[in-house]
Parts: structure tokens; C-alpha cells; sequence
């Protein structure tokens, strides 16, 4: 197998991105590092404000203002999307080799367009069709999401589409053009249980068909978990814990994904009260300057106050952990409140 083969196909390094507001500079992203293989299915899961959809925004090329990168770098095969030499390639990569499906489609599909029209322009901005051809093409995409009637439901605009149907239209829109890696921000956010299922289930079939990888961004750690290999999870900016999804699942190193997984509700237990995860994420207007979940960490040390780097996790074959007492169980041997400090 190449070198190139073996390179995963897109690669975020140190990306650092930041907002301009009325009160200040705000740090959205603090040295974000991810990658992502051919055929994989990688999750960044968090809170609301973590920086998961900026980290897609970067990728996609929609930082604008008043937001910037100013730091790090996106590689798509070994090639930086951020060089200015290479902006022309960028566009063309970003909707065709990389396509990103949003979280609310009624805010992200023209209402003034019928649905057919939008995807068929995108076959023809990117693949050069004819209008007749992308015309058919696009009946194929509808059928192959699972809508029914596709020459009806072309003709129609987004309000004329229920929530389900309107999220299977950006799907389509998003895999004319057989892209080799899917991002797909909170897709399920806005629906039902039900379609819910049936929109994760449609991204788990295309998947295999077309041999995509997918990027799945959610704060909703019960899509993940049939669905992903690996999971990363973002806190207040940063990478703090990443592995398979087995082992995020079964063996949390960092306290903040214990947390998480322990505020789920699971059907097999009968437990009379969630474990919560007291406090919220700091401002990043003035991040802190050591662990940013310092404040609501139930086992937080003096050391804690020093920035933990991102080492290998212990006893795991791969994966990494931002935390100095990595592995702990923090939600059941905590002693103190959280954010009271012990000595180390």
C-alpha cells in the first residue's frame, strides 16, 4: 500500500479559531489536532459552545467575519486547504471531494427554490451537467435517500417537505457528487425519535455503498454509539479525550466524558436520579490557562491548574487523554464538591 493510502484524508492540526464580539476576542477553537481514515466514522461529541460545528465551519472553509483562523492547519491528502496558493483547489475540493450536511435544513435550503432545482445546481457547479442530465440524476438521489415520489417531491419547495423529507434533501444534495468524506452537523437535532433513526440509518447505509467517511458532530452520545468507530470529545475549545468507541464507552478516561456518560439515560438502569455535571463551561472571552474543566472537575488537584497535555491513555491500544488523573473514576470516588482543590 502507497504512503498516501496510508495518510488519512483529512488531517486538522493546532487549529486554532477566534470570534470577534462586543466584549472581547472570543477563543472558539484552542489547538484542535484530528484526523480522520478512509472508510471511518469519527465523532466529536460535547456540549452546546464546544466547538464541534466550528470545527466543521473551519474545515469547510465558513470562518468569516467577524471569525478567523489564526492558527494551525486543515490538510486534505497531505494538502493544506488554508494555503492561499491553493484556494482555487480548496472551492472545488469543499462541496464535491468534502460535502457538509447541516443541522437545521429549513435555515440552509433556499425556500424560495424547489428542492430539485437546488441539488440539480450543485451537479452542475461541480460535475459540469447538463441541466437535462442533472435533472435525471437528481430523481436518483431523491429515490436513493428514501423519498418517495421523486418527481413530485423535486417540484416542491422546502416548506412543502416535512422535517424527515428536508434532512434527506441535503443528504442528497451532499452526495451528488459521491464525495469521499461526509460531515454531517447534528443531523438529527430537529426530529423525531423515529426519523431520528431512520436519518442515522440512511447515513449508515450510504456509508457502506459509497465507501464514505463520515464526520458525525452531536452532544447526543446515543447516536454515537452504534454508529461511530471512533469518538473525540471537545470541551470548551479543546480536544480532551479521544479512542475508539468501545473504549470511550466502556473505559472514560477523561472526568468531563464520565460525566457525560453518566448523565444519559439508559433503559437498563433504574437509577432514581442522573448523575449531573454541576457548573457550566468557562468563558472563552478569558479561558483558563490550565485544565478548562478544572472548575467543575469533582477530583480537580492543585496540578490541575496547569494545562495537562495530550498523552496516550493506559492500557488502551490507541486513543489519548487531556487530564493528569486520567482513567480515576471521578463520579463515584469524588470526596469534595466540585471545584474545591486537593493537594497533589
Amino acid at each position: 500500500m502507497s504512503p498516501a493510502a496510508d495518510r488519512p484524508l483529512l488531517e486538522i492540526e493546532r487549529l486554532e479559531v477566534e470570534f470577534d464580539t462586543r466584549r472581547g476576542v472570543v477563543r472558539g477553537l484552542r489547538g484542535v489536532d484530528l484526523s480522520i481514515g478512509r472508510g471511518e466514522t469519527l465523532a466529536i461529541v460535547g456540549e452546546s459552545g464546544s466547538g464541534k460545528s466550528v470545527t466543521a465551519q473551519a474545515v469547510m472553509g465558513l470562518i468569516d467575519v467577524p471569525g478567523r483562523i489564526v492558527g494551525g492547519d486543515v490538510r486534505w491528502k497531505g494538502h493544506s486547504l488554508l494555503s492561499r496558493s491553493r484556494a482555487r483547489q480548496a472551492r472545488d475540493i469543499r462541496g464535491k471531494e468534502i460535502a457538509l450536511v447541516f443541522q437545521d435544513p429549513m435555515t440552509s435550503l433556499n425556500p424560495l427554490i424547489r428542492v430539485g432545482q437546488q441539488i440539480s445546481e450543485v451537479l452542475r457547479r461541480h460535475l459540469g451537467m447538463t441541466r437535462a442530465d442533472a435533472d435525471l440524476r437528481v430523481l436518483d438521489l431523491l429515490e436513493a435517500v428514501g423519498i418517495p415520489a421523486p418527481p413530485r417531491r423535486a417540484k416542491q419547495y422546502p416548506h412543502e417537505l416535512s422535517g424527515g423529507m428536508r434532512q434527506r434533501v441535503m443528504i442528497a444534495m451532499a452526495i451528488a457528487c459521491e464525495p469521499e468524506l461526509l460531515i454531517a452537523d447534528e443531523p438529527t437535532t430537529a426530529l423525531d425519535v423515529t426519523i431520528q433513526a431512520q436519518v442515522l440509518e440512511l447515513i449508515a447505509g450510504l456509508q457502506e455503498t459509497l465507501g464514505l467517511s463520515v464526520l458525525l458532530i452531536t452532544h447526543d452520545l446515543g447516536v454515537v454509539a452504534g454508529l461511530c468507530d471512533r469518538v473525540a470529545v471537545m470541551y470548551a475549545g479543546q480536544i480532551v479525550e479521544t479512542g475508539s468507541a468501545e473504549d470511550v464507552f466502556e473505559r472514560p478516561a477523561h472526568p468531563y466524558t464520565q460525566g457525560l456518560i453518566r448523565s444519559t439515560p439508559r433503559l437498563d438502569d433504574h437509577m432514581e436520579r442522573l448523575v449531573s455535571i454541576d457548573g457550566a463551561p468557562p468563558s472563552l472571552l478569558a479561558p483558563p490557562p490550565g485544565c478548562a474543566f478544572y472548575e467543575r472537575c469533582p477530583i480537580a488537584e492543585a496540578r490541575c491548574a496547569t494545562l495537562p497535555p495530550l498523552i496516550p491513555i493506559p492500557n488502551r491500544t490507541a486513543g489519548s487523554v487531556a487530564c493528569w488523573r486520567a482513567t480515576t473514576n471521578a463520579w463515584d470516588s469524588a470526596s469534595v464538591p466540585p471545584g474545591e482543590l486537593r493537594a497533589v
